[in-house]
């Protein structure tokens, strides 16, 4: 399938779909843990608690670092 795509292309549609699949991923993990804990995050993110925001920061940048890991390896 490659062979017949510009690598710039492929590099484009590459960093595309890497980008949807991090937003997906991001979004599934924090439906997840939110039926995990005993709190509802949106309402304790509305009243402000600094925890809990720290805690979805950390799920996102953990996501995304392992995406882009793993898309970053995958254009070698």
């Amino acid at each position: 399938m490659s062979d017949g795509l510009d690598p710039i292309i492929l590099n484009f549609l590459y960093a595309f779909l890497g980008g949807l699949m991090t937003l997906f991923f991001m979004w599934l993990g924090c439906k997840v843990f939110s039926h995990i804990v005993s709190f509802n995050i949106p309402d304790e993110l509305k009243q402000g608690n600094m925890a809990v925001g720290m805690m979805i920061m950390g799920i996102f940048i953990g996501i995304g670092t392992a995406l882009g890991l793993v898309i970053g390896l995958g254009l070698n």
